[in-house]
């Protein structure tokens, strides 16, 4: 079967996102523009690495190419609202391409779908007829920090960190491997 790889030129929006409650929440990334909207589930780690990268890209295509790139996103680049639904997943992210299109002056991110074997790395921005589905992102230098900005917010709305060990704590508590799994229960007294 062909690849399909969905190009987002000029998007409308393109966003992280999660549905459910934090500690079962499924992360997306999900990309718009005109009526067709893409949707494609990704891991948390993935979305924070992505966010990391892509705020070091801007900083070197600043000072590389002396790109325009706004140190705080501009108000009306913001985006607080949900994702836009009903979401369907298109696919799950595997591998992940970051790059810059001089031609364009945009950020380029490429989404890869997981595949059972290793992913060859020429496949990766390439129009290539054999690979992973893709989905192709350009952003101006403005969107792309207004996604890396959201994306990091979205990754630390979880639940809070024990702040002994720093894992994420459960409504009612976890065991902490700081304490060899000893939880105290701080409703109890001394007598």
């Amino acid at each position: 079967m062909a690849r399909v790889i969905h190009v987002f030129r000029q998007p409308d929006r393109f966003v992280a996102g999660t549905v459910g409650e934090p500690g079962d929440r499924t992360f997306y990334l999900q990309a718009s523009e005109d009526v067709r909207t893409i949707s494609v589930t990704i891991e948390k780690q993935q979305v924070a690495v992505l966010a990391e990268r892509l705020s070091s890209l801007l900083e070197e295509v600043s000072n590389r190419f002396g790109a325009e790139v706004p140190d705080e996103v501009p108000e009306e680049l913001r985006d607080v609202e949900p994702l836009s639904v009903p979401v369907e997943e298109e696919f799950r992210v595997g591998t992940m391409g970051l790059g810059w299109d001089a031609e364009s002056s945009a950020v380029v991110i490429e989404l890869l779908a997981i595949t059972e074997g290793e992913v060859d790395e020429t496949v990766v921005l390439d129009d290539t007829e054999e690979g992973p589905d893709a989905v192709r992102v350009f952003l101006e230098p403005a969107a792309a920090r207004a996604f890396a900005e959201r994306a990091e917010r979205v990754v630390n709305a979880g639940r809070k960190p024990c702040p002994l060990c720093g894992e994420p704590l459960d409504p009612d508590g976890h065991i902490c491997p700081r304490q060899n799994g000893y939880r105290r229960d701080s409703d109890l007294t001394e007598e």
